[in-house]
């Protein structure tokens, strides 16, 4: 490795960190509210029996929570410990990270105050979102794919009703413990990133992509391995919209928020292996096929 190489590679780091960093860090936080403040009765007051219905609250509530692909992990991981169906969890993941008002608005003002790309991205991430969630509704049981390790609930035993400051507490605590736990991945997936950013070079993706199938795959690709955070991701696809198509880019836009290596290497800590990797095949197929149809 060259020294120029290596700076590149370490700015990489660094920039991809200060991205995520935040929003990992709201994410823990929330999931250590969820912990203490919200009970297994309360959750099961607001969610749907019905399984179709489920998935939708689970794809449109992501419309209200601002966070990032990594940091929403910790978040659908502690629901789903309280009782929210695995299906309903997996489609708030899906969409979470792509249809809340920051994406959105940031998509809009990355491609010149246009709706179209705006309109397309989030339709596209709520139809696989809802194409999935029914998937694994019918596919998957939710005790069957969470890890042990992640069935450990701390139990804080007080004295008496806990006052409300004692619950911060422990919902910090709690948040402390779990950002140890996803944010080991998040450095390890932020150095793989850095690595193919700095020794793969784009000028060889631009040139396999010259077809509508092999275009929207490859901006896929080019999705995974950057690893942006959704709220900044749209600046970068629109410096590609002169070479590849409007489907393409669009395939960029849903397919990195749902999977890039970050989050990647959080669902394997979180769920067994083969339901990521199920997971991942079936957001990959929808995706595409969604892009070409645009």
């Amino acid at each position: 490795m060259t020294k120029q190489a290596f700076f590149q590679m370490n700015s990489i780091f660094i920039s991809i960190l200060i991205e995520a960093m935040p929003f990992v860090l709201l994410g823990v936080f929330i999931s250590g509210i969820i912990q203490i403040f919200i009970t297994e009765q309360m959750v099961s007051k607001f969610i749907p029996k019905n399984r179709f219905l489920s998935v939708l609250y689970g794809t449109f509530i992501g419309a209200l929570f601002p966070a990032c692909e990594c940091g929403i992990i910790p978040i659908v991981r502690r629901l789903i410990l309280k009782g929210v169906p695995l299906h309903m969890g997996i489609a708030f993941m899906l969409t979470g990270p792509v249809i809340n008002p920051i994406v959105l608005f940031s998509t809009y003002v990355a491609f010149g105050n246009n709706w179209d790309i705006m309109l397309y991205r989030g339709g596209l991430a709520i139809i696989v979102s809802i194409i999935v969630g029914l998937i694994i509704s019918f596919q998957y049981n939710s005790q069957q794919l969470l890890e042990k390790k992640t069935l450990d609930v701390h139990n804080h035993d007080l004295i008496g009703e806990p006052h409300f400051f004692q619950k911060l507490l422990g919902a910090l605590q709690h948040a402390v413990d779990e950002f140890f736990s996803v944010g080991k991945y998040l450095i390890i997936g932020a150095f793989i990133a850095a690595a193919m950013q700095t020794f793969i070079k784009t000028s060889t993706l631009l040139a396999i992509g010259q077809n509508e199938v092999s275009s929207s795959a490859v901006m896929m690709g080019l999705a995974f391995i950057l690893s942006l955070c959704s709220e900044a991701d749209a600046f970068i696809a629109s410096s590609f919209t002169s070479t590849f198509s409007t489907g393409s880019i669009v395939a960029f836009l849903v397919y990195g928020p749902m999977i890039d290596i970050k989050n990647m290497l959080m669902m394997l800590d979180a769920f067994k292996k083969k339901f990521v990797f199920t997971l991942i095949a079936y957001i990959t197929i929808l995706v595409l096929i969604g892009s070409l149809l645009i």
